[in-house]
């Protein structure tokens, strides 16, 4: 993760990426020089342009204003606020691809690069997608799709709340990593079997924190309130992909019964249980049968 500071062409330095206060130490035609202090000397000034002077601005009044690199490539001041500030996270827009990456609308006049070698996956114009910001490393701000190091762990939740987040990488041997409100760290694990997309934004329900503050996530419910859809699911599975008849219970492997209804051992002993008691199913002989009632 890059310092969030600049040197400039001069030997100033200035928190690029940053919001701050500053103090205008001259104005002149084509705009106000800011600095630290009103004694701030011409290495460490930086350009307000002049059409972002506030109007009857003079030497020693304080604005605020947001540090960057122009097209030129020269560090310049602005009162604009940017959607996304350096460190943090947010859904931006796509506005143009190119052939060194995608420029993205951030609300300043020059677009915010996203390089190819930070894309997660290929993004085309329109696209929102979930970023970071950074410094690279010739000075630039710059946007990344891989955010993990961004995401906060102090999230205000803890378990059995439901949240929502956006899905940001998926990875095979670990599950679903979410940015939750686009800014804490959360994942769904494996065993959960997401049926997720990178880009979705489904709610989810909180099912443990790390030590480290991380959220464990879950797209199912709480088990009491799960207990109806999972029954529905697994009638479903049984009915249409075994024909009414399933060659093993609530006894088999919990591998197998994953494999098969995509939930765990529990949700669906559960599940049978509820089917058993709705007599939608008999059970006999180590498989269930879906009563002629219910066999469609």
């Amino acid at each position: 993760m890059n310092t969030p500071g600049e040197t400039g062409e001069n030997g100033l330095y200035m928190e690029i990426g940053v919001r701050k206060t500053f103090v205008i130490v001259s104005v002149k035609d084509h705009g106000a020089y800011l600095g630290e202090s009103r004694d701030a000397g011409p290495e460490d000034r930086v350009l307000l342009p002049a059409r972002q002077v506030p109007e009857g601005a003079k030497p020693g009044d304080e604005v605020e204003a947001f540090i960057y690199r122009d097209s030129a490539d020269r560090l310049i001041a602005t009162t604009a606020e940017p959607k996304i500030r350096l460190h943090e996270t947010a859904d931006l827009v796509v506005r143009e691809t190119t052939r060194i990456g995608a420029f993205l609308d951030w609300g300043l006049e020059k677009d915010l690069l996203l390089p190819f070698h930070e894309q997660t996956r290929r993004v085309s114009a329109g696209d929102s997608v979930l970023v970071a910001l950074y410094v690279d490393k010739t000075g630039r701000l710059a946007a990344t799709m891989k955010v993990y190091p961004y995401l906060s762990c102090e999230s205000p939740y803890k378990k059995g709340d439901l949240v929502k987040g956006v899905v940001y990488q998926i990875a095979d041997n670990f599950g679903a990593f979410v940015a939750v409100d686009h800014k804490y760290s959360g994942m769904i694990p494996k065993r959960e079997n997401p049926h997720v997309a990178v880009g979705d934004e489904p709610e989810l329900h909180v099912t443990g924190v790390k030590p480290d503050g991380k959220l464990d996530l879950s797209l199912r419910g709480k088990a009491y309130e799960q207990i109806s859809p999972d029954a529905e699911a697994v009638l479903r599975i049984i009915e249409n992909e075994y024909s009414g008849h399933l060659p093993f219970d609530d006894k088999a492997d919990p591998d197998r019964i994953r494999d098969v209804f995509g939930i765990s051992k529990a949700a669906f002993k559960r599940a049978v249980g509820h089917l058993y008691k709705m007599r939608k199913i008999s059970i006999s002989g180590g498989s269930i049968t879906v009563t002629e009632s219910d066999n469609r």
